[in-house]
């Protein structure tokens, strides 16, 4: 019992550590933050946020990083956030007072494609992008989507034409990213042609965007002229200006020669975003958001729960070893048929008690917290849960566990930085799931063992005659 104390003191102290270097934005960064009074610029890096979905706090916290983030690189231009009307008020207050953004409150447009058959319903309201061609107070804007992270400055973008965007995919670009010049007709036009249902091949922005704009492939690369004057019509934006982070998985480094290596671009699965703890180290370029997460807005919103779940988590680890709770006063007085009904029950029970010891901290944890934080504390939650399994159903330790320790083997490999590209990472990932394929296989057959063991002794469901051995009571019947 000694050493698991002085393990789970050591846990603790770490765990300390880490919510002071990692919940607390740094010295610096505080310094650079934006004040609420701020000069208007003649250009703007915009961005939008709407509610309707599961994931609506995840991406308000990602639009927060984003505007800092920008402030931090001291751009000349405005922050705008497009933000529709059932934004919560304290969300908008946020965003202003304490990142300096400058505020759009707009309805929702109508999705006139949401009952295509290939309708993603979490793109239901990301036409309200449109609403960036209303933005006449500017000569142009930058248009952004949430998970973009900035590298250096791109302000040389405000002398692009009247649209400009980036070709990630061969033939369509993305619109996580693109310049535009606002004017009233074009939004007019555009509002128009949703109402007339142009083609849309995916019902979302992308595919409207790129059909407004169908010959974007044929134009010439943008290249800032030296004198700072600004472009006229439409131009391809080198691929530095969004850089897809797949690219960055295949080879572990970034090798992109056209244009400046400005803007990392997290597209595809959304449970996957760099803001979400486990995406590392799964998705290595996901604690460089973090990174900037913690220089800007730091963790106050999730530091109150991850200090509760790992208070509950320590007090649950200490509180079994006085009680060592078991079922073994449990009694049926059944028949031998029941017993056996009563025992496969109990090993099912078994099994799905130690995959929820397993699953449960992943869904309690919250999800934008600092990756290695979460990490701990998920393998802190599993713990506790397994031994609380472990000692329920008197179960050997080491087989229970043998899963914690995989899961922490995975990360570690995945973790290690010596990987010459990613195809060398996936296939020792893939190598050391096949090692750990038989300890598993192994492990659950000792689970199963132990439990059969310990049913045939009863040590869970003693008859009922001997729960109860008054023989005097058994006479009388």
């Amino acid at each position: 019992m000694a050493p698991n104390a002085n393990a789970l003191k050591w846990l603790l102290l770490l765990s300390i550590g880490l919510f002071h270097f990692s919940l607390t934005p740094s010295v610096e960064a505080a310094s650079s933050l934006p004040s609420t009074t701020q000069k208007s610029f003649k250009n703007a890096y915009a961005t939008m946020m709407y509610v309707g979905t599961p994931r609506d706090y995840e991406f308000y916290i990602a639009v927060r990083v984003l505007v800092q983030s920008l402030s931090k690189l001291n751009v000349e231009a405005d922050l705008v956030v497009i933000a529709s009307l059932d934004v919560p008020l304290p969300w908008i207050r946020a965003l202003e007072e304490e990142d300096g953004a400058k505020v759009v409150r707009v309805s929702n447009l109508d999705n006139p494609y949401k009952h295509q058959d290939n309708f993603d319903k979490r793109f239901k309201l990301s036409l309200n992008k449109l609403y960036a061609w209303s933005l006449v107070d500017y000569d142009r804007v930058v248009m952004l989507d949430a998970d973009n992270l900035f590298l250096q400055k791109t302000d040389e973008l405000f002398q692009c034409g009247q649209f400009c965007a980036v070709f990630i995919n061969p033939c369509v670009f993305h619109t996580g990213l693109f310049v535009l010049q606002p004017s009233m007709s074009v939004f007019k036009d555009m509002v128009n042609e949703l109402q007339n249902g142009r083609d849309n091949p995916d019902g979302a922005d992308q595919g409207f965007i790129a059909s407004y704009f169908p010959d974007l492939l044929d134009k010439p690369l943008f290249h800032p002229p030296s004198n700072g004057t600004k472009l006229e019509g439409t131009y391809r934006l080198p691929l530095g200006y969004q850089m897809d982070a797949s690219y960055y998985y295949l080879k572990l480094r970034w090798s992109i020669p056209c244009g400046p290596n400005s803007v990392i671009t997290f597209p595809g699965a959304p449970w996957l975003k760099p803001w979400y703890w486990w995406s590392w180290p799964v998705l290595p370029l996901g604690i460089q958001w973090h990174e900037q997460r913690r220089q800007t807005i730091g963790y106050p919103s999730e530091m109150v729960v991850i200090l509760i779940q790992s208070a509950i988590y320590i007090g649950i680890i200490l509180m079994k070893r006085l009680a060592r709770p078991s079922l073994s006063k449990l009694c049926f007085r059944r028949s031998d048929k029941s017993i056996n009904l009563a025992h496969n029950s109990l090993k099912l029970v078994a099994l799905w008690c130690i995959l929820a010891a397993y699953v449960t901290p992943y869904f309690i944890i919250p999800h934008t917290i600092h990756p290695l934080l979460g990490w701990i504390l998920y393998f802190l939650g599993s713990f506790t849960f397994c031994s609380i399994a472990i000692d329920v159903f008197l179960l050997p330790m080491l087989p229970v566990l043998v899963p914690w320790l995989a899961i922490l083997g995975v990360l570690l490999v995945m973790a290690f930085p010596w990987y010459p590209d990613g195809i060398v990472r996936a296939m020792s990932v893939f190598l050391y799931a096949f090692c750990c394929a038989p300890f598993l296989w192994t492990s659950l057959v000792r689970i199963v063992a132990g439990l059969q063991l310990s049913l045939r002794r009863e040590a869970f469901l003693p008859r009922f005659a001997e729960c109860y051995p008054h023989s005097w009571f058994n006479k009388l019947f």
